[in-house]
């Protein structure tokens, strides 16, 4: 899924950001059927929104998390409250911040860029959709 997509290198020759990363790759990975003009709205979310903010990864993470789950507004589907939660708290405490510039300090390599850093925000998108959608369409047997 998301993962293994993020492993192969998904978006290292389109160049795209962190946000882009995890927003065009969910798209594929998902099924998500955005448009290339929808999923601009990531780009300028990248490198913690160019001011190293918020971590592009993790917003894009909450872009795909509201496309998933939103039904038709936000207050209308508590699950993208719940699930929002779930995931910036695991990535916290995996991470150890969410913010970019900490995390680029700690994890950005001249190798491999925020690779890591985008890698982790996929696991996490991948426990969520396998857990609320794969597992709801196929429930395992007892």
């Amino acid at each position: 899924m998301l993962t293994e997509l993020i492993e192969s290198g998904f978006g290292n020759k389109q160049d795209y950001n962190c946000a882009e990363k995890i927003l065009y790759g969910a798209n594929q990975a998902y099924d998500l059927n955005m448009s290339q003009n929808d999923m601009k709205v990531a780009s300028a979310f990248g490198g913690g929104m160019g001011i190293e903010a918020m971590c592009g990864a993790i917003t894009g993470g909450l872009m795909v998390i509201g496309i998933l789950f939103t039904e038709v507004v936000q207050h209308q589907s508590p699950k993208v409250r719940e699930l929002s939660d779930t995931f910036l708290n695991a990535y916290r405490e995996k991470m150890s911040d969410l913010a970019c510039k900490p995390l680029k300090k700690k994890y950005r390599t001249e190798e491999y860029g925020c690779h890591f850093v985008i890698l982790e925000a996929a696991i996490l998108l991948d426990e969520i959709y396998k857990k609320e959608i794969l597992n709801k369409l196929n429930p395992r047997n007892p």
